[in-house]
């Protein structure tokens, strides 16, 4: 765990808005004491869920997007902080364990050119050092019987989510993704838009359902691909759902979960399937925050649910005045998850 950055007492304190009579999660969340050891805290602390933010968007700059969810974490976990502690979700039930170390990585990333074959190599070399590192935090939460919530960072982070719990499970396992893009594209060298690819190819991810597909942005040869592994990989999509209206967005989450429900699975969410919120694939078409909100509810309440991960969100790319939103966005979603996972 030598790769993470520790969030302290006086980090949390700094970010946290006091106000008398008011109790607020940056009073409660639980931190890694100094001088312990993060896994032996981690066995026997009360917290059931543990924070971790990835703040690098290399792997969305590797599949030629816009930079910019590296921003993320921070305008997160300020947000997270500021929540009321009350009787609806208390913030001891949360363990802040800190951030990847990705700084110099970020560094060297600046003096790349994704457009250079070259420079390419370079940056998916990068996300596989990042995959190697998430992969090992993740499996060390999981096997001291924690739960992950994770926020990103790119949406090549889900590969490390999925190998480092099913490392520590023992077996593979599944994923419901909250998508606009399958990321399920070919193996050429990871980036964002091929983690979910590489788990399957390698053995990690046993079966994987993508919800709310985009027609316009899957590609022939991605739907083919999963024509052809139909019994391990499905899809629906935005526009059968919403706009032509031909399937249930209720009926389709019960069918998704009784799909994946098999075995544990991870909540991967990607905030470019929402209309208008910054993101390094934005777009004016998509489901509603309350839609969100309530998927993530409906998947966290079965026992299988191993992890959240929310990713691809960038303040940076938002409107500068409102740029705190996308943090509080992501602070909805992770106490949505929280009081429906701990029923």
């Amino acid at each position: 765990m030598e790769k993470i950055i520790p969030f302290s007492l006086n980090d949390l304190a700094k970010i946290t808005n006091h106000r008398s009579g008011e109790i607020k999660f940056g009073e409660k969340m639980i931190t890694i004491p100094k001088d312990s050891d993060p896994v032996e805290f981690l066995k026997t602390c009360e917290a059931k869920y543990v924070l971790f933010g990835i703040p690098e968007d290399i792997g969305i700059r590797a599949n030629f997007g816009r930079p910019g969810a590296a921003s993320a974490w921070d305008s997160a976990i300020k947000s997270i902080a500021n929540i009321q502690h009350n009787k609806f979700c208390k913030g001891n039930q949360l363990l802040i364990l800190g951030q990847l170390d990705v700084n110099e990585a970020m560094k060297e990333v600046e003096l790349l050119d994704f457009n250079d074959i070259d420079d390419r190599s370079k940056l998916s070399q990068l996300v596989e050092k990042i995959d190697k590192d998430v992969s090992h935090i993740i499996f060390n939460i999981v096997k001291s019987g924690k739960t992950p919530i994770v926020i990103g960072g790119g949406h090549n982070n889900s590969y490390g989510n999925i190998k480092g719990s099913a490392l520590a499970k023992g077996r593979p396992i599944n994923s419901i993704n909250f998508d606009a893009h399958s990321d399920f594209r070919i193996l050429e060298g990871r980036h964002s838009g091929n983690g979910f690819s590489y788990a399957y190819e390698e053995g990690f991810l046993k079966k994987y359902f993508i919800f709310g597909l985009h027609e316009n942005y899957t590609s022939k040869s991605v739907l083919d691909i999963i024509k052809k592994i139909e019994d391990r990989v499905r899809y629906n999509t935005y526009d059968g759902i919403k706009i032509r209206k031909e399937k249930n967005f209720d009926q389709e989450m019960a069918l998704a979960l009784e799909f994946v429900n098999d075995d544990f699975y991870g909540i991967e969410i990607d905030l470019d399937s929402l209309p208008n919120i910054a993101s390094s694939a934005m777009t004016l078409s998509g489901f509603s925050i309350e839609e969100l909100r309530q998927f993530v509810s409906y998947f966290a309440k079965n026992k299988n649910a191993v992890y959240l991960h929310i990713c691809e969100g960038a303040p940076d790319l938002g409107e500068e005045k409102n740029s705190h939103l996308v943090g509080k966005l992501i602070g909805y979603l992770v106490t949505d998850f929280i009081k429906s996972n701990n029923l």
